[in-house]
């Protein structure tokens, strides 16, 4: 078998410091994570409530296991849509106050099944230029029109609205906390831009959903928006600890999801018992105020200590805390480094962040503790340093 030209692609990715690979890790994720080079720091995950390994949703997987099996055999819509994904979309609807919730095994797959189900030839999105890759492939497997407007700018948007002649539905679509920038959208001016043209408004709460809001609802709630926006997508893999994701939306919405969501129609349902869980995490979520108290305080700290050290840190407010370093290559080198000092950050860089903008994407949780923090911070400082002692 000739792998020449795959070869090639591989060496010219190298070269531009943009060749990916996976690290290991062997046991649960927790703050200190075990890996085959030893116990590293982890600075990484989106476990941002520190649920990932509770002994609650250990015991429910292992309870659902046992009742329902390993595997739901088939696509919800055949015969692999058990009473504990009924129950959990009952109350994930009731979580969110929403009429209903669809169950998708991705956020990836909730966003591009529910942006080419909701939408048709005749309609218009109008997307966020930062917007996560899973809702700029849903905007590009759609049928609808597609306008990008720029980055939380929504007079921009107005404008657009105001230009866009589309005859059918307009869809505006944003994350709420954007994953890469850990900026958050101002969802008071989107939706008033929204309803002044007559569209409606989706929004990603995948880094929302468990650490903003009463009880953890997501950005909507925090800002007193939910019952203004037509759509939310929350993921499951993330402030819950799990797999998998949601969206909450009005009956209608609902009933065509089940009837148009390539991405839920054709693919096996997740485990009955990742959905039994998915319910204790659910509980532990809304009562979890001491957990989000403690993320924003580790928040603060590394904030404040990143002053001090002068690290490139963005204006971010969120767990999402991007350390700038600008060239892939350096990104790489610095990440490599933090590795080899005991710290587990990714170097984020092209295409899943601008080019030029590459960066150590260090995400913060409720379960790090303030020693794990201060040494994020040296290992930081020392590493966008380099050998040579200069950054």
């Amino acid at each position: 078998m000739n792998e020449t030209h795959w070869q090639e692609r591989l060496v010219r990715l190298a070269a531009a410091g943009l060749e990916r690979r996976m690290r290991v890790v062997e046991g649960a994720v927790g703050p200190i994570v075990a890996t085959p080079d030893g116990d590293k720091l982890l600075f990484c995950s989106n476990d941002y409530l520190g649920l990932a390994a509770h002994p609650a949703l250990r015991s429910a997987l292992c309870e659902g296991a046992s009742r329902w099996g390993a595997g739901a055999a088939a696509s919800r819509l055949v015969s692999g849509n058990t009473g504990a994904h009924d129950r959990l979309e009952k109350r994930l609807a009731s979580f969110m106050g929403a009429p209903r919730a669809v169950l998708f095994p991705s956020g990836y797959q909730a966003n591009v099944g529910a942006l080419t189900a909701l939408t048709d030839a005749g309609d218009a999105i109008f997307s966020d230029a930062l917007a996560h890759a899973s809702i700029v492939d849903g905007c590009r497997l759609a049928r609808a029109e597609v306008h990008v407007f720029r980055h939380r700018d929504a007079a921009h948007l107005g404008g657009l609205l105001a230009a866009c002649r589309a005859p059918g539905m307009r869809l505006v679509v944003t994350d709420a906390v954007f994953s890469m920038d850990g900026d958050v959208a101002p969802l008071a001016e989107i939706a008033d831009a929204a309803e002044e043209h007559g569209a409606l408004v989706y929004v990603d709460e995948a880094h929302a959903l468990g650490v903003m809001g009463p009880g953890g609802r997501g950005l909507t709630a925090s800002v007193g928006l939910a019952d203004r926006i037509a759509v939310r997508m929350g993921t499951l893999g993330k402030s819950l600890g799990l797999a998998g994701a949601f969206v909450a939306l009005g009956e209608n919405a609902a009933d065509l999801l089940l009837s148009r969501a390539r991405s839920l129609l054709y693919t096996t349902a997740a485990p009955a018992a990742l959905a039994e869980a998915a319910l204790a995490a659910v509980d532990l979520v809304e009562a979890g105020d001491d957990l989000r108290a403690a993320l924003a305080r580790n928040v603060d700290l590394f904030r404040a200590l990143a002053a001090k050290s002068h690290l490139p840190v963005l204006d971010s407010t969120t767990a999402i805390q991007p350390v700038m370093v600008g060239d892939a290559a350096k990104a790489a080198r610095v990440s490599r480094d933090l590795w080899n000092a005991g710290v587990f950050v990714q170097a984020m860089r092209p295409p899943t962040v601008p080019e030029g903008t590459s960066r150590l994407r260090v995400t913060l949780t409720a379960s790090h503790a303030p020693g794990h923090i201060e040494a994020l911070v040296d290992a930081l400082a020392r590493a966008l340093r380099g050998p040579e002692g200069k950054a």
